[in-house]
């Protein structure tokens, strides 16, 4: 019924919408669930649209890089569920740490202050360019630093032709 009225009476083609990442860990440290739940309300919301009258309406979801615990692999996973969903997201939103909030406590200490366990923090520049580059694989100019990122990752089955490779073979022109 919700979802109804929402897609119905109260979108104007596009709703944005958060999922953030896809990886499990990452979304257990943002308090989220795991991106199987925006699977199923992606499909839903498709679904009330096209018997709403509006088959045109569509999701914006909104990813972020770089948050405590968003890894290389994780980022790659990211990237490939991207491109298996036919997302190309123009912007990027890489983590920024913000006074009173538990990420930022993790990126600053590197650990997880409810498990006490380490996090991966990507603080080094060249981290966050890969992990922006890795969301935007499609862009000529994220070429060499996309396809640096699957070898150093052991990933290279997501180079070449393949319906799942993020870059081509041959770099652009």
């Amino acid at each position: 019924e919700y979802m109804a009225e929402l897609a119905g009476h109260h979108v104007g083609g596009h709703l944005k919408v958060a999922p953030e990442h896809t990886d499990p860990e990452v979304l257990a440290r943002m308090k989220k669930p795991e991106v199987s739940d925006y699977e199923g309300f992606a499909d839903a919301f498709r679904t009330a649209s096209v018997q709403g009258g509006k088959p045109k309406q569509f999701l914006v979801p909104y990813f972020i890089a770089s948050h405590p615990g968003s890894d290389l692999n994780a980022m790659i996973d990211l990237a490939l569920f991207l491109k298996r969903n036919g997302y190309r997201p123009d912007q990027v939103q890489d983590f920024i740490p913000a006074p009173f909030d538990v990420a930022t406590c993790m990126y600053y200490t590197g650990i997880d202050p409810f498990t006490k366990q380490e996090v991966h923090v990507a603080r080094a520049l060249r981290d966050r360019k890969v992990q922006r580059a890795l969301m935007q694989f499609f862009k000529p100019e994220n070429y060499f630093e996309v396809r640096r990122a699957l070898e150093e990752a052991g990933r290279t089955d997501l180079i070449g032709n393949g319906c799942d490779a993020l870059v081509p073979a041959q770099p652009p022109k």
